[in-house]
């Protein structure tokens, strides 16, 4: 290499205006303070900090891999042993975060990120907004999170310790298996008693195929009381993670389609969108392949969670099939009516935003991506 020349490598930058930071300026701090700390292969890394007089500038790990759920609705394949790679590798992560004293209470499926295209790509986990130093044995108390995969110690603003994160993981898992979420009403009451009381099912017919070594890693995980949860060490040791239990069988079909149901491009997505730029053009051709009708032939068991948030769609479908041109808000309306594939996306956490949310200093960042040569302190 000429001394003129210089490596090219792609970077992700997080811009944020400074006065969006005003009165915020801790949990900022807070936020690099931690990225700091760490060096993993699947956390997304800081790699530099710059500052202007008007923006700060987080210089972070590009990856390029897309986003968990849409990476597993391009499967053709997918096992029970595809769900225990992944789970492994954030148990891995976050495991080593809280040997350093970090809580990341935000643990969710949109803030894992695969490395790269490739098909044996890593994940990585990203977005430390809300992530935590914990001193020596010390506890929290911040209600923070999205509450579909926050442990019931939280909403009950009880104080709580790592052992939320490890109940996020389980539910993720259970996600993984079935591609619909543990905890599902559209009344903020009943949804949140349901996470309260640990109230999951293994509804038939999704989890038929699913091994009972799969089930029982979720339990473990998903205990109410977080004494006896498992920790990320105790996990990794489970059979269905360090042994080989997980099923091999393919399982894509019927996860692939309550994903698309229950999840796909919905609005209240919020992840830490690093790799925007480079995966637009990759999006555009992901939604045009997905265009087809969704195929509703499984039908739901008439009492299961998955039938339930199919029939509260269905019911917000014929309510809006039934208003008349007066009832529909006009588009300067501060609620607009949601569309129909708004509706078919909606979940517990659209349901239940509204009444328990984070003011993030992010919102107004945004992102692009860099060679580091280009970019001048």
């Amino acid at each position: 290499m000429n001394c003129g020349e210089r490596e090219r490598k792609m970077f992700a930058v997080k811009c944020i205006p400074k006065k969006a930071l005003k009165g915020k300026e801790s949990s900022i701090e807070n936020e690099i303070n931690v990225l700091r700390k760490i060096k993993h292969e699947n956390i997304v890394a800081l790699e530099d900090i710059y500052e202007s007089s008007n923006h700060l500038y987080l210089i972070m790990q590009l990856v390029s891999g897309g986003e968990l759920f849409d990476r597993i609705v391009e499967k053709g394949f997918y096992t029970e042993k595809d769900a225990s790679t992944l789970i492994r590798q954030v148990l891995d992560a976050v495991d080593y975060l809280h040997k350093l004293g970090i809580v990341h209470r935000d643990l969710k499926p949109e803030n894992l990120l695969y490395f790269n295209p490739q098909d044996e790509s890593k994940i990585m986990i990203s977005d430390f907004g809300l992530s935590k130093m914990e001193g020596s044995g010390d506890v929290m108390s911040t209600a923070c999170g999205t509450p579909g995969y926050v442990a019931p110690e939280v909403l009950a603003q009880k104080p709580y310790s790592k052992a939320v994160d490890c109940w996020s993981i389980g539910v993720i898992a259970y996600i993984l298996l079935c591609g619909y979420p543990p905890f599902y009403d559209e009344n903020d009451s009943k949804l949140f008693e349901q996470i309260l009381k640990a109230d999951y099912e293994f509804d038939a017919p999704y989890w038929d195929d699913i091994s009972d070594s799969a089930k029982d890693f979720i339990g473990s995980l998903m205990e109410k009381d977080p004494a006896k949860r498992f920790t990320c060490d105790q996990a990794l040791g489970h059979p269905w993670i360090a042994g080989d239990t997980a099923l091999c069988k393919n399982i894509h079909e019927s996860v692939s389609r309550q994903i698309r149901k229950n999840f796909a491009k919905s609005k209240w997505r919020q992840a830490f969108n690093a790799t925007a730029v480079v995966r637009h053009m990759r999006r555009l051709q992901l939604s045009s392949s997905m265009g087809h009708s969704m195929d509703s032939s499984h039908p739901h068991p008439p009492n299961s969670r998955a039938a339930q948030m199919q029939n509260q769609r269905n019911q917000a479908n014929q309510n809006q099939a039934n208003q008349t041109p007066n009832q529909i808000p006009s588009q300067s309306s501060t609620q607009p009516s949601p569309s129909p594939s708004q509706t078919r996306s909606q979940n517990p956490n659209a349901a239940i935003m509204k009444s328990f949310s984070v003011d993030s200093p992010h919102k107004d960042c945004k992102w692009t991506c860099m060679h580091p040569h280009t970019h001048k302190p």
